[in-house]
């Protein structure tokens, strides 16, 4: 479908697309359907998906095979962190406009320059619960975060 525009993408990328259609469509155009979006039981189904990719991804790595380089490699990692943590708060944080949308987005700029997309939600969903949903934060932070990362990685 997008391969007309000359765009590599994976096939998630056009699920996600569709999935937000529908998600934000749906409701608008058929609302005599009985949409389950905001509902305890899609929050927790969310909820359970993503924790489900997470243990996922943590139990498939091999950290033993990383024991030779720890020490310099917390170095970077503590450097890296830091980096990011300046980042957010002077850059990214005002360039948004100061607001809850861009702290929540900035939550989720961490969890993307940490890790990955799933890091990022996760990041984001911790403030969400805290303090009150982002509906603008859990639109665009992984849409950003799937097309650009796919973009700019080599194939």
């Amino acid at each position: 479908m997008i391969d007309w525009l000359g765009l590599k993408l994976p096939a998630f990328v056009t699920a996600l697309f569709a999935g937000i259609l529908i998600g934000n469509l749906g409701p608008r155009v058929l609302p005599r359907l009985n949409w389950p979006t905001g509902s305890p039981a899609m929050s927790l189904l969310s909820e359970l998906a993503l924790n489900l990719f997470l243990t996922r991804a943590l139990m498939s790595l091999e950290l033993w095979t990383l024991a030779a380089v720890a020490g310099p490699l917390l170095l970077v990692l503590a450097l890296q962190v830091l980096a990011i943590i300046l980042m957010c708060r002077f850059a990214v944080f005002p360039a948004l406009g100061r607001d809850y949308d861009a702290a929540v987005i900035g939550a989720g700029f961490i969890g993307l320059s940490l890790g990955a997309t799933p890091t990022a939600v996760a990041n984001m969903s911790a403030l969400t619960h805290r303090y009150g949903a982002s509906p603008k934060a859990f639109l665009v932070v992984p849409l950003v975060g799937a097309f650009f990362v796919d973009l700019l990685t080599p194939s």
